[in-house]
């Protein structure tokens, strides 16, 4: 995942500020510290472990309140003295209840996205008589297809005469349903930013 000699503990008095950001959404949670001890814990367990300066030692996240955080990535910074931690939280990360340290705001911008899917997955396998998702899962691809065919007429429509509200309100249905197609088909909406990422190389090197 990552070599600990590679970075600089020395300049942080052998601590490395790491920056935890949700590898789904993309949201900061907290900014932690890790020694070496911690870093090589959390490298071997796979769940975040860091320093506490104020307890003066290790301490792996989620120990007490069960809201662990399994670690997907840890990139270094170009000087070797900082980290990005990726994780899947499986819960909040601020000792207040909140998803993130930084502001009480869950998943904001296009972290939504990301969220509503994580929504999806845990409804898809509800009972259909009480979830609405389970039960359009339990339909089949076809009628999801169909489905996102319908509201996106109701979009187009909306937006060709209809107020702004009423566009927003019918585009969300749209993504929501698009979502949901996605996943019967073992999809998530990062493929299809995957496909615009190829779509705009050419551009990017034709300039």
């Amino acid at each position: 995942m990552i070599d600990p000699d590679t970075l600089d503990f020395a300049k942080g008095d052998g601590l490395i500020p790491a920056i935890v950001q949700d590898a789904d959404t993309l949201q900061v949670l907290t900014l932690a510290y890790m020694d070496r001890a911690a870093l090589e814990e959390t490298i071997e367990s796979g769940e975040a472990t860091f320093f506490s300066r104020s307890r003066g030692g290790r301490w792996r996240k989620g120990e007490t309140s069960g809201n662990r955080q399994t670690v997907v990535s840890i990139t270094p910074d170009c000087d070797g003295d900082a980290l990005v931690v990726a994780v899947r939280p499986m819960g909040p990360a601020c000792h207040l209840g909140t998803t993130s340290c930084f502001g009480d705001a869950d998943a904001p911008g296009l972290g939504r996205i990301a969220a509503l899917e994580r929504t999806i997955a845990e409804r898809a396998s509800q009972d259909p008589s009480v979830s609405y998702t389970a039960r359009m899962m339990a339909e089949g691809p076809k009628r999801l297809a169909q489905k996102v065919g319908e509201e996106g007429v109701e979009t187009a429509l909306a937006g060709a005469a209809g107020p702004d509200t009423e566009l927003a309100s019918e585009a969300a249905d749209l993504v929501y349903h698009l979502l949901v197609l996605l996943r019967s088909r073992q999809l998530v909406f990062q493929d299809v930013l995957d496909v615009l990422a190829q779509r705009a190389q050419p551009a990017k090197d034709a300039s």
